[in-house]
């Protein structure tokens, strides 16, 4: 009994700091000033989804479902804190959640769903930049990006509460990168 706490507590610190290491690293400036992600509550939530994608889908790999849904919850606690922060107050708290909710497991399975560079480049122009095609050298590198990111991620790592996405863009790493 006890050895199943004690793996319980370690699973949700471990998730605590892979949430941590999500949202730290969708927030880095890097992004919105090199990419032109809009730097809105809608941008970040957008970029924080899209490294929980990367983490989640590391995770998936190696079937730890305890730890993915761990993961899913630091998560939601950290995207209601952002509201709370914004203001929003426990009335209509449990509609906000829905509706993020909603957009978050949207954007996993459009990720998901991608199974190209190409189409990780729309599903990135419709969710980060509006459809705007003028943002295709941006969409183009931050897809670069991802998969850059998606091979930094070791399940060692992630299983010890570290998420490796590697670099930062640097602005003429990843321009529209095609191999």
């Amino acid at each position: 009994m006890l050895k199943a706490l004690r793996r319980a507590a370690e699973r949700r610190r471990t998730a605590s700091e892979l949430a941590i290491a999500i949202v730290r690293r969708g927030l880095s400036p890097s992004f919105y000033r090199l990419w032109a992600v809009p730097d809105t509550f809608n941008g970040r939530f957008d970029m924080v989804s899209l490294h929980a994608f990367l983490v989640l889908s590391a995770l998936e790999r190696e079937a730890d479902r305890d730890l993915s849904q761990e993961l899913v919850n630091a998560l939601f606690h950290s995207f209601e804190d952002a509201l709370r922060d914004q203001g929003a107050g426990d009335m209509g708290m449990t509609r906000r959640i829905q509706k993020i909710a909603g957009a978050f497991y949207g954007r996993l399975e459009a990720y998901r769903g991608a199974s190209s560079r190409e189409e990780v480049v729309g599903v990135l122009l419709r969710n980060l930049y509006g459809q705007d095609e003028s943002f295709q050298p941006q969409a183009r590198a931050l897809a670069a990006y991802m998969e850059q990111a998606r091979d930094g991620l070791k399940p060692d790592a992630l299983v010890a509460g570290r998420a490796e996405f590697g670099p930062l863009p640097d602005g003429a790493r990843y321009e529209d990168d095609r191999t």
